[in-house]
């Protein structure tokens, strides 16, 4: 009997759910990451200048951690076994770029959601090279929040992130920290 394995719109059951996992669990993960920095970032900035900017930042990303939720509970998904690391680490990244003044602040804004914009392009061609119908939900569920994100990205650009000191080695830190957290949260 010859057997033949196709990839994509016939990709089993299984394999089909392994990725719904990971891309769930490891967005659970940023999303509750941004929800701690723009959390740190406010205890800090509060009164400033730029406190209702990062408010409405915050307000934002804790109704996608809530989407998140969401799908980790209707998809069955266990959140990353990292979640309390991450939360203070993320909080931490919030409450010390803060420290650094609104440029800091928004330099860490432009700097995660770049990476997390392009994160979720990856994810979303993932998911259509899989199957666009399967899908469908799920695709405009990322689609949405990789706009928003990308928006809080320009919102960063907007209020003087890229005047940040040493903007360049801030943005190659932050972002490496958050690509070590996405490989793992991927996996457990």
């Amino acid at each position: 009997m010859l057997r033949v394995i196709v990839r994509g719109a016939h990709n089993s059951s299984a394999a089909r759910q392994a990725l719904i996992e990971k891309i769930i669990r490891v967005d659970h993960a940023g999303e509750l990451g941004a929800d701690r920095i723009y959390a740190g970032q406010l205890a800090v900035l509060k009164g400033s200048s730029v406190g209702s900017v990062i408010k409405k930042m915050w307000d934002e990303e804790k109704e996608h951690l809530d989407t998140m939720e969401k799908l980790a509970a209707k998809h069955n998904v266990p959140h990353t076994v990292f979640s309390p690391v991450f939360s203070v680490a993320a909080y931490a990244l919030g409450v010390g770029s803060a420290l650094l003044g609104k440029e800091g602040a928004m330099a860490c804004t432009i700097a995660v959601e770049e990476l997390i914009g392009q994160h979720y392009n990856d994810q979303l061609k993932e998911l259509l090279a899989d199957d666009p119908e399967a899908h469908a939900e799920l695709l405009k569920t990322l689609t949405r929040l990789r706009d928003e994100e990308l928006h809080h990205h320009d919102t960063g650009v907007e209020n003087d992130g890229l005047k940040a000191p040493a903007y360049s080695a801030l943005k190659w830190i932050i972002q490496t920290g958050c690509k070590g957290a996405i490989a793992i949260a991927e996996k457990v």
